[in-house]
């Protein structure tokens, strides 16, 4: 589907601000003003990111990889902080010990699910030959590397790796979106789904609604660890900035309890919104480098797509709206059935059949059903606003933010203001005015950091 063709659906779909007037009549809106989250972070100075990350290899033992033997390095496709240079930094380490690196998407179904749209992907993260020193081989064919012995489910993984004499993954260790476990997002997962390609991390999600990824996932990587020459991996750990503060050689020894460490490190360090009960919050955008459901659903609270999964217990938040996808994500608009009304610029931007394939890889359709469609950000507003009770402007409690993501500075509703100065973790930074919009649209602009 063009763009021409993308913007009529939309306009099909899409409710007149007017019509959501009428319906819901034309009730005063609460000001907004800006808080700030107050984090005390340590991150790995830029310079010295390569550094850290040839430690990292350093780290690990090549003792039974032949001279001059091919290694294999797994990359994905989420948005890493400062990862073409952490990719460099390992490439430069592996090629001065003697050995010839090459890096593999290991990205499962992502980028279309085609070994051409895995390197676009990865090029757009900068993830480039030229800029990595080395060699990127992408497809999607894999072998199949053995069995499990419980179930019987095929274990699969990328051919041009498993042909290499040693694998290195390198990812971040972070909350996973759709389970909670000792591991959820890190090397252990690029190993089992990443690594699988689509065929891969189909079996695994469709296995997983029966089986859970907390057993599925330690289990096949054991699996994994013993029939592959995974000599280790480069773990990563961003604070609430998402920017680099830990870059760790993890060996094979480690892939389970040391990653459930940094797991643990990781949920304290990631970006929430400072609030358990809201009324409304307003997303900018959502996308997959933001997080793989669009929305993080560490941060919204919210798991409505995924089945025997619990949704986490905070924050309780009464409606989404979602304003628009980001560039990167290419219309692959996962998860946008998180929220509870979305803008007509989110349905002209979705593709569709990017967001299905991924959806249908992952088991989770109902991730990609549209919410109700509005025209306007007032139209949204209005909407989520008049479908929660009796709204007072003062007391209501509203938060617009950028993404799931950038969490630093929110435009906050005056009950939040108030509050926010009786914190310490929080600072007001301007004081609550009037709502402006143009033609219906938000006026004031993104707050990113």
């Amino acid at each position: 589907m063009n763009a021409s063709d993308q913007q009529i659906a939309a306009d099909a779909l899409s409710v007149p601000e007017e019509t959501i007037v009428d319906a819901c009549g034309d009730p005063p809106l609460p000001e907004l003003g800006i808080i700030e989250q107050n984090w005390e972070t340590d991150p790995i100075a830029p310079d010295d990111v390569a550094t850290h990350a040839a430690r990292a290899v350093e780290s690990l033992s090549f003792a039974d990889v032949p001279e001059g033997g091919e290694v294999a390095l797994g990359v994905g496709s989420r948005g890493i902080a400062n990862l073409p240079t952490i990719v460099a930094g390992v490439v430069d380490a592996v090629s001065d010990a003697g050995y010839e690196p090459f890096v593999f998407p290991a990205m499962g179904s992502h980028g279309g699910a085609t070994g051409e749209g895995q390197r676009t992907m990865l090029n757009e993260l900068g993830v480039t030959e030229s800029a990595i020193g080395c060699e990127i081989r992408s497809t999607m064919d894999v072998v199949e590397v053995g069995r499990t012995p419980d179930r019987d489910v095929p274990v699969v993984a990328d051919d041009n790796a498993v042909a290499a004499d040693a694998i290195i993954p390198i990812n971040r260790v972070k909350p996973h979106t759709d389970f909670d476990g000792p591991v959820e997002s890190g090397l252990s997962k690029m190993l089992v789904i990443g690594m699988g390609k689509q065929r891969g991390a189909q079996i695994a999600h469709k296995w997983a609604v029966d089986w859970s990824f907390r057993r599925m996932i330690p289990e096949i990587t054991g699996q994994l660890l013993d029939e592959l020459p995974i000599v280790g991996g480069v773990a990563i750990v961003e604070d609430q900035h998402d920017e680099t503060t830990l870059i760790e050689g993890v060996p094979p020894s480690g892939f389970l309890d040391r990653e459930a460490e940094l797991l643990e490190t990781a949920y304290e360090l990631m970006p929430k919104l400072p609030f358990e009960d809201l009324d409304l919050v307003m997303f900018d955008r959502q996308g997959k480098e933001i997080s793989g459901q669009g929305l993080d659903t560490n941060v919204i609270g919210r798991r409505p797509f995924s089945i025997n999964e619990p949704a986490p217990e905070t924050p309780e938040v009464k409606r989404i709206f979602t304003r628009g996808l980001t560039e990167k994500t290419h219309g692959n608009a996962m998860g946008v059935g998180s929220a509870d009304v979305v803008h007509e610029d989110v349905v002209a931007e979705l593709d569709a059949q990017t967001s299905l394939i991924n959806a249908l890889t992952a088991s989770t359709i109902r991730g990609v059903k549209v919410p109700p469609v509005v025209e306007t950000d007032r139209a949204g507003i209005v909407a989520a606003l008049s479908t929660i009770g009796v709204v007072d402007t003062d007391t209501v409690r509203v938060l617009r933010a950028a993404d799931t993501m950038h969490l630093h500075q929110l435009y906050a509703s005056p009950a939040l203001i108030e509050a926010a100065r009786d914190r310490d973790d929080l600072r007001v930074v301007e004081a609550p005015s009037p709502i402006e919009f143009d033609n219906g649209q938000l006026a004031a602009p993104s707050l990113r950091e």
